[in-house]
């Protein structure tokens, strides 16, 4: 409420209320004077205050939302709406006038038009109500975490998943560790938790150089309060790094930390040459017993604390936070899950350990960039307000290493800032599998459960099952553990809740706290025990796994599955984006590496799809909204726009080459509804553009590779997914190199030859093909037949025209010849060929009667 305006405006015009206020007001502006004055401390406010709207800082919400203005929003919806009626009419006439002569080809535009109308509603709408967010970090401080007072901010468990540290390189993970380790948030509060899912000694031994160079490296990240702190990225910015560093010392010590880090990547490079050689009896350790992950099939349960309890401070004598290696138990036999039993494995491992309330997650190549990135999820995770109804916070993905032009749309621009902030305004956005803080009990429990009306202490018990794998007995709860007032009194059904999270009374405890807690007689030496017991790969069977707690199983894309199930239970999102981006990673920059990415996303599609999970049918009654709802059918159905569009793209070519075209001659009532469309379609993306704030670079791009992708990775998905599906073969790409350089972008330009290719070659050949001979025909054919080609040259350039970026990855570098030119060239040369024969300058031209010698007599 504003103290300035009128009360009568806010609907409360009682006198006494009015009275009130103005008294408050009158004490406000006394407080405020005698602070001046120095005289704030004697200042001793009535107990009335409590009654009336508080203003100030640690009282008011830690977020708010920002609409977008109603200039820009309202032309955009309007523009939504003109596009339907005119889409109305246009399908109107294009069912009502066929075309004789090429029936088939017009049947197939109009089927494909259709289908890419229903797309574009269901990719619309979710747009409807986009908002932005801000947040007060300030007030998140003055409530939660006073300077000289013990921090009140939740704990938060880190999890960082990787696999191959061939293909993963251990520095790059290494990296991301120490942003995490170094982050602005209390050490006593921040757990990481490294989950290996290839039992690679490289990365266990990795990990360990990575922890003792933390020692080093976070208090002089803290010290400096440096940004971003993972140190690869941080000494490669190509900034003034003496810009607000007035510590005279900072220089020196800058310099003696980049000679410490270079000498870290010295060693770890040295471990990663010795790995490319495996001993034939595979690698021990250090006291001569065998790794235990030789096999990575086959091989047991690994966790190691480096940090956290002895040795865990830095050279400074402060406290660093806890870092964990964890491999989980495999056994052949067992389906794994990939990422999602990995990921599932860490909530276990991390409830019995630390159980914080909060979890985030990252890809191994994804660090830290903004150090209070958790801070920011807090102030909405925290908030009294609205945190209890938020299952998790999604930043946007932001990546480094990509050149400036973004060939192949690796940004995801379009997504992240127009699709992303819609949804927000709706429900939520959808979990992108990285960047995510939840909150546990979302994923563990699921439903979204009620505020409880009392807050009494309890002190809970669990009798030991007789097959409970720990020799230890699980003791009392901590008396006033947060969250423990939300557990019933009764008795509880230990058996129904063993069979729902697994054989262990430890990680069932810690799923009834809902604001965390641990074991109060438990020792750190039991506790492992039962962190080893709950990765055990037998560990999930006949449980709820996967299945309604915890990651979801059923896709290679169980981001989707899990934010999905979330939406379902009524739980909500939010949609964060600090003004400095929170992480940062690295995506694939030459083409075949980026059509694999997109055709791995494809296929979890494809599977979503044939799933009892899928959104067309499943979750109806639930909490899910309905314009959500239409975002995850699009998230699901977008592979098989591959069809249509691989379709619509091949009709330009056989038009020019059969001379027909998939419409009548057009009439002027036709040519204004055609007319109508295009502009709507320009309009409604420069509207969605300036509301945004996307540029027109990167909105192309998407449109691009929208194209690339929809013909290449999006087709290739479907027929795998169709195959794994009825007749359960599983068919896989192969990729091999052919080249690359030392440059910067040099992966840019390596070409790797995979069977993703050849659709969109194709394409482009028969368009290439199709405009030569279409203008070959109409050269031949006199001016009357140039009106038609027009419409059929400008289909086909169209096609052409989104297909560019991945000729010119197709072509490559080509001693640094522009690929325009080399395009250009093509079509220009053989068009001018073809007049060059038409016109034939070398023969002498006579407008007369041919004249033939007959000699003397003519007749």
């Amino acid at each position: 409420m504003d103290p300035s305006k009128d009360l009568a405006a806010y609907g409360y015009g009682s006198v006494a209320w009015k009275e009130r206020m103005e008294s408050w007001k009158q004490k406000q502006e006394r407080l405020h004077q005698m602070r001046n004055d120095g005289g704030g401390k004697d200042w001793d406010g009535d107990g009335d205050d409590a009654d009336l709207p508080l203003m100030d800082e640690a009282r008011q919400p830690l977020s708010r939302k920002i609409p977008i203005s109603s200039s820009q929003i309202n032309p955009y919806r309007m523009i939504i709406i003109i596009r339907l009626v005119v889409l109305g009419f246009f399908f109107h006439y294009r069912v009502m006038h066929p075309v004789p002569d090429a029936f088939a080809l017009w049947l197939i535009s109009v089927i494909c038009e259709i289908w890419f109308a229903m797309s574009w509603i269901l990719d619309q709408f979710p747009k409807w109500f986009p908002i932005e967010r801000e947040t007060y970090l300030d007030r998140l401080t003055l409530r939660f975490d006073k300077e000289g007072q013990p921090s009140q901010l939740a704990p938060v468990d880190f999890f960082v998943s990787t696999v191959d540290p061939l293909k993963e390189p251990p520095l790059v993970t290494a990296n991301t560790v120490l942003s995490i380790l170094a982050v602005d948030y209390p050490v006593d509060k921040v757990s990481c938790y490294v989950s290996d899912d290839g039992a690679a000694m490289l990365t266990f031994e990795a990990l360990s150089e990575t922890s003792e160079f933390a020692k080093k490296w976070v208090p002089f990240c803290k010290r400096f309060s440096l940004e971003p702190r993972a140190p690869e990225w941080y000494f490669q910015q190509k900034i003034d790094y003496l810009k607000d560093k007035v510590a005279p010392n900072f220089v020196r010590e800058r310099r003696a930390m980049k000679r410490e880090y270079e000498e870290f990547k010295v060693r770890i490079n040295a471990l990663v040459a010795k790995a490319q050689k495996v001993p034939e009896e595979g690698w021990t350790m250090q006291d001569g017993t065998p790794w235990p992950g030789n096999n990575v099939r086959d091989h047991p349960g690994m966790i190691q604390v480096f940090l956290g309890q002895s040795g865990g401070h830095d050279v400074e004598g402060n406290e660093l936070p806890r870092l964990v290696y964890v491999s989980r138990e495999k056994r052949p036999g067992y389906n794994h899950h990939k990422k999602a039993g990995a990921m599932n494995a860490l909530v276990r491992v991390s409830a019995v350990l630390s159980n914080a309330p909060y979890m985030l997650n990252l890809d191994c190549d994804h660090y830290i960039n903004n150090s209070k990135a958790i801070k920011e999820a807090m102030c909405f995770m925290m908030d009294p307000l609205v945190g209890k109804k938020v299952c998790y916070v999604q930043f946007p993905q932001r990546f480094d290493g990509i050149d400036r032009h973004d060939r192949y749309a690796n940004r995801n621009v379009v997504f992240f800032d127009i699709n992303m902030k819609g949804l927000d305004g709706i429900q939520g956005p959808i979990y992108v599998g990285t960047g995510c803080v939840f909150r546990r009990q979302a994923l563990t429990n699921k439903k979204k459960t009620a505020k409880p009306k009392t807050e009494k202490k309890k002190r809970l018990f669990f009798k030991r099952a007789e097959n409970q794998s720990p020799a230890y007995a699980l003791g009392e709860i901590e008396e006033g553990a947060p969250g423990a007032e939300n557990v019933k009194a009764g008795i509880v059904n230990q058996q129904k809740l063993e069979k729902k999270f697994g054989q262990s009374s430890v990680f069932v405890a810690s799923t009834l706290l809902e604001n965390g807690g641990t074991l109060k007689s438990a020792s750190p030496a039991s506790l492992l025990k039962e962190a080893i017991h709950v990765i055990s790969c037998g560990y999930e069977d006949k449980t709820d796994w996967g299945k309604e707690i915890g990651w979801i199983y059923g896709s290679v894309t169980e981001d989707i599955l899990t934010g999905f199930k979330m939406h379902c239970h009524g739980w909500r999102s939010i949609y964060c984006i600090p003004k400095r981006a929170a992480f940062k990673g690295s995506a694939p920059l030459n083409l075949s590496d980026r059509l694999h990415q997109v055709l791995r996303w494809a296929l979890g599609s494809i599977e979503i799809f044939f799933s009892n999970h899928c959104p067309l049918w499943y979750g109806y009654g639930g909490g899910l909204k309905c314009l959500e709802r239409f975002s995850y059918i699009n998230s699901i159905v977008y592979p098989w726009t591959s069809i249509p569009l691989l379709a619509y793209c091949t009709l330009p070519a056989i038009c020019l080459l059969t001379g027909k075209f998939i419409t009548p001659e057009l009439t002027n009532v036709a040519s204004l509804w055609f007319m109508s469309l295009f502009i709507c379609i320009f309009a409604t993306s420069i509207l969605e553009m300036r509301w945004s704030g996307v540029g027109v670079d990167d909105w192309w791009r998407n449109e691009q590779f929208w194209v690339i992708g929809g013909v290449s990775s999006h087709l290739f998905a479907v027929f795998q997914g169709l195959l794994k599906v009825i007749a359960g073969i599983d068919t896989s790409f192969t990729v091999t190199s052919k080249g690359g350089d030392d440059e910067e972008f040099s992966e840019l330009y390596t070409f790797k030859w995979t069977t993703l290719l050849i659709p969109p070659t194709t394409l482009l050949l028969l368009n290439f093909i199709g405009v030569v001979a279409g203008v070959s025909n109409a050269i031949n054919n006199g001016y009357e037949s140039w009106g038609p080609l027009f419409g059929k040259l400008f289909f086909a350039f169209w096609v052409i025209v989104h297909l560019y970026p991945f000729l010119k990855g197709l072509v490559g570098r080509q001693n640094r010849t522009p690929t325009i030119v080399i395009v250009w060239s093509i079509l220009l040369a053989s068009i001018f060929s073809l007049l060059w024969v038409r016109i034939d300058p070398f023969l002498a031209k006579n407008d007369g009667p041919l004249l033939e010698e007959c000699g003397l007599d003519c007749s």
